[in-house]
């Protein structure tokens, strides 16, 4: 297959195009730099609306990954249009661009994640529960609404909702191991919201999986047993061998990275099950936390 893929250079980007080209596929980079003669790549700008049109003729698959990073900055009101607009505009560009094609791929798998269903405390949720009403629901609602085009135009398109992905490379995990390696490590707040993970190797197996069979719509990337922030507290602190006990009380992090944010990342409940990707026959490799968790700070690349 020839896959176009946003976002390639990102934790999840980069996975994914490697597994992808190891499996014989293409890969092009979709970039917003300019290309160099002889590069297999794509040159768009989502902030002005330019994209090599002609370069997504023919292709069989687009995967749109790209966006402002949600954690990366404390959350001004320029931050937040920032983190919105680089979703919505990027996606529309993208799902505008794939409906007018006379050859257009036949799937589109486009970014999203859990986020859409706000902070619900114990409420299981399936790929059919509604959206919250928080600043992550209400980008990741109209981030998923921005590929319309794509749809109606005939392409089967999958928003997979993503949850927090654990990998040695980057992401939430690697900012929590400082904090366990000084014996400081526990759980934050209450501890009693639940945390829906799902390891990078099923992150990019699910995404693969998507690709190869006919699923439309939204889907869960989580592993089928979500964890509440305390239990993974635990597990983490008994992998690294290091205490678990303290708690982090919520001022700390919001004092470090404003409310809003603090409270979005690390105290927002959302447990969140795979209902679609179980159906389908997906077979999660790494399922148990773990046993995941030994695996990635296994790694020569775990800080």
């Amino acid at each position: 297959m020839d896959i176009a893929v946003t976002g390639s250079t990102g934790l999840i980007g980069t996975a994914l195009s490697s597994r992808l080209a190891g499996d014989g596929h293409t890969v092009i980079p979709v970039v917003r730099r300019a290309v160099a003669p002889g590069e297999s790549a794509l040159q768009w700008d989502p902030a002005t609306g330019s994209i090599d049109t002609a370069g997504f003729e023919g292709l069989d698959a687009v995967v749109h990954l790209a966006g402002a990073g949600i954690g990366d900055k404390r959350w001004t009101v320029e931050r937040k249009r920032e983190i919105l607009e680089s979703r919505t505009k990027s996606t529309g560009l993208l799902a505008t661009t794939l409906a007018g094609l006379d050859r257009p791929p036949a799937v589109l798998v486009s970014g999203s994640a859990i986020g859409f269903y706000g902070d619900r405390g114990d409420e299981i949720l399936n790929e059919q529960s509604p959206p919250g009403d928080d600043f992550l629901a209400e980008i990741c609602t109209a981030w998923e609404a921005e590929t319309t085009p794509a749809s109606d135009a005939g392409i089967r398109v999958t928003t997979i909702r993503t949850g927090i992905v654990l990998s040695a490379s980057g992401g939430a995990l690697t900012k929590m191991l400082p904090l366990f390696k000084l014996g400081a490590g526990g759980k934050f707040g209450s501890g009693r919201q639940w945390w829906s993970w799902i390891g990078l190797d099923d992150e990019i197996g699910a995404i693969d999986h998507l690709l190869h069979h006919p699923i439309s719509g939204p889907v869960n990337l989580t592993a089928p047993n979500p964890e509440t922030n305390t239990g993974f507290a635990k597990t983490l602190g008994r992998v690294m061998g290091r205490p678990s006990f303290l708690a982090v009380p919520k001022f700390g992090p919001k004092l470090l990275v404003g409310r809003e944010l603090a409270e979005a990342l690390l105290f927002t409940s959302a447990r969140v099950l795979p209902g679609v990707l179980e159906a389908s026959g997906f077979a999660f490799a790494q399922g148990d936390l773990e046993s995941v968790l030994r695996q990635v700070l296994s790694t020569p690349s775990a800080p």
